[in-house]
């Protein structure tokens, strides 16, 4: 194997869907604590006030709040090097704007640091991981309007400035990009139009949505340049949901949608935050979709001088594109759907299977950027069981990483400079996509059901020893 010597081998998580304790330590709602449980076959749904007869399974989590060193200990016997995991913004400002912040939220993310320092696993944090503070949705409208761009600032000011000796490694927004399709209006921008009955399928007007991302990069932008002057030792980067898309068939038609789609989706943004500037390719999409982004003046400056250091992205799954083949049959997948792929597995929740598509991914990133690489997302979502003497035998997990781990080798001889892997996640936590506990991505069990029932006990799965051997042998042992 050519993995190199410090490279951060880890895991990633989320406050909304692992940290629980969504009232303690002066905590404010966020966007996350207003959706419901679901599963594959039932939609999880947004409500504008907390109902007492529903479910809201962030509300607990796995409640990394309360088993935190426990947890942060597993991860070191894992021999964990890395660990990704987001700050809750209504944690630290539990209304998104007030002036000063909340000195218990901040206190618990010292602890937290100062837990992984102990280990000498390196904190990769994100800032907003689909997880705004509910006030500012509710009063202001998200970041529609300019003046939220204001609140994260002072926001990742503060954390900056707080954690400026514990962590150097930053991400902005989580999967930027999902403000690029609908489905990503409430969880990125905080935008829920009131005509929208699911949130998954929202009332859409492209022109606001557009508006507010643009809000977003700026915001971007002004807190990398602020974490840079803070720290110059700090690297900051994006973060992209990268849904790799191929032609179904060789038709011209075929091979221009899908790159059509990969500039529009998996590209955008990235440019942005990388080169500072809006990409070429999307005047014509502003004009074909009658879309005018406002600038202000300084706007342009303010993208030039917030590039981020490196690029940091989510891969899970392939899937296919086309205008040629009509009825074909359709694939589930992590933001974006698209046609199966005849030559690929899928997965429990009928995700594609793409290790191949991982190598191709990194391939392509760094011929576009050319900038250093981490994979902050990767893993399988399945069904798991405890046997009766307290195993979990998940094999399939196994095979599932272990496949694209050979890949990331791979990618690493082609010349990609890929300095980490955060996979999801290294213990079970609550499904971003269906609210559901049986879909489990851990390597480390959680005694949770999806009725809210358990004792939170901690189990190493099958996959924990493995990974932990991986790590050791830096990607020699597979």
């Amino acid at each position: 194997m050519t993995f190199p010597k410090e490279f951060l081998w880890g895991g990633a998580t989320a406050a909304n869907q692992y940290e629980g304790a969504y009232t303690e330590g002066y905590k404010g709602d966020c966007i996350s604590d207003h959706l419901t449980s679901g599963s594959r076959d039932v939609k999880r749904i947004f409500t504008a006030e907390i109902d007492p007869n529903k479910s809201y399974p962030s509300h607990e989590a796995v409640d990394f709040y309360h088993h935190y060193k426990e947890d942060i200990a597993l991860f070191a016997k894992m021999g964990m090097k890395a660990f990704r995991l987001s700050i809750a913004w209504s944690r630290i400002f539990p209304k998104g704007d007030e002036e000063k912040p909340n000195e218990e939220g901040l206190a618990f993310y010292d602890a937290v640091f100062d837990e992984c320092a102990k280990y000498d696993i390196e904190p990769v944090v994100t800032l907003m991981h689909f997880d705004m503070p509910f006030h500012l949705y509710k009063e202001y409208g998200g970041f529609l309007n300019r003046r939220v761009i204001d609140f994260f600032v002072h926001y990742a000011r503060t954390v900056f400035e707080r954690y400026k000796d514990k962590v150097k490694y930053w991400i902005t927004f989580n999967e930027i990009n999902f403000a690029c399709i609908p489905m990503g209006s409430l969880e990125i921008l905080g935008l829920y139009d009131s005509r929208t009955i699911d949130y998954t399928e929202p009332y859409d007007v492209p022109q606001k949505r557009y508006q507010a991302l643009h809000h977003v990069l700026l915001a971007s932008a002004k807190a990398v340049k602020i974490g840079h002057e803070i720290d110059t030792n700090n690297r900051i980067g994006c973060m992209i949901s990268h849904v790799t898309q191929y032609p179904l068939t060789p038709h011209p038609k075929d091979m221009l949608h899908v790159q059509q789609q990969d500039h529009q989706f998996n590209d955008f943004c990235a440019d942005v935050q990388i080169r500072g500037t809006y990409p070429y390719y999307m005047v014509r999409f502003f004009e074909d979709n009658g879309i005018h982004i406002k600038w202000e003046e300084d706007d342009a400056n303010i993208l030039k001088e917030g590039c981020v250091d490196y690029y940091t992205f989510s891969y899970y799954m392939s899937n296919c594109q086309s205008v040629i083949k009509e009825n074909e049959t359709r694939t589930s997948g992590n933001l974006l759907d698209g046609i199966s792929n005849p030559y690929l597995k899928t997965s429990d929740w009928g995700w594609q299977i793409d290790p191949i598509g991982l190598r191709y991914t990194l391939n392509k990133i760094y011929d576009r950027y050319n900038i250093p690489i981490m994979i902050v997302e990767n893993g399988l979502g399945a069904r798991d069981v405890v046997s009766e003497d307290g195993t979990i035998e998940d094999d399939y997990r196994i095979d599932y990483l272990k496949a694209h781990i050979q890949q990331m080798d791979e990618a690493i001889k082609d010349g990609v400079n890929l300095i980490g892997y955060t996979m999801w996640t290294p213990i079970d936590i609550i499904s971003s996509s269906t609210g559901e506990m049986k879909k489990r991505y851990g390597l480390i069990y959680v005694d949770k059901k999806d009725d809210g029932t358990g004792t939170l006990r901690r189990i190493p799965k099958k996959s924990f020893y493995w990974y932990k051997k991986v790590i050791e042998t830096n990607g020699e042992a597979l």
